[in-house]
């Protein structure tokens, strides 16, 4: 074997477990929020007034994450999380091939129809590129 085939070989593998890596440490974040957003909605099924503890209890969360985690916690992403909870219930099913970009826009769909032909879809098109 010629060296340059060696050294393409080697680059490969790395690139390879760089791009696992980076997909790992992707889904990791993404069950991060999925649990935060469990979090917040099993809290708020134990308050009284559901809709107006929900905005409370959100906007306080948030207050309270800003000064050590930034702005990465806000209410608006507070709220997708526990929306990405209550689309995507059963963390078994999320996709490792789906980025929070893919599942943010998913969520942002208003009928679980279409919400589930764009999934459908996306892994389509994520195969494609993979393969």
């Amino acid at each position: 074997m010629e060296i340059s085939h060696l050294i393409k070989d080697i680059q490969e593998i790395i690139l390879q477990a760089r791009d696992r890596a980076v997909r790992s440490v992707n889904f990791e974040r993404m069950v991060m929020y999925w649990q935060i957003g469990k979090r917040i909605f099993e809290e708020e099924q134990l308050g009284k007034e559901r809709a107006e503890y929900g905005q409370y209890l959100i906007k306080n969360i948030a207050i309270a994450l800003k000064p050590d985690h930034g702005q990465s916690f806000t209410y608006r992403q507070l709220e997708r999380f526990r929306q990405f909870y209550r689309i995507f219930p059963n963390t078994s099913a999320l996709r490792t091939q789906f980025s929070w970009t893919h599942y943010k826009l998913l969520i942002s769909v208003d009928s679980d129809d279409k919400r589930e032909f764009y999934e459908s879809e996306s892994k389509k098109e994520i195969k494609k590129t993979v393969n």
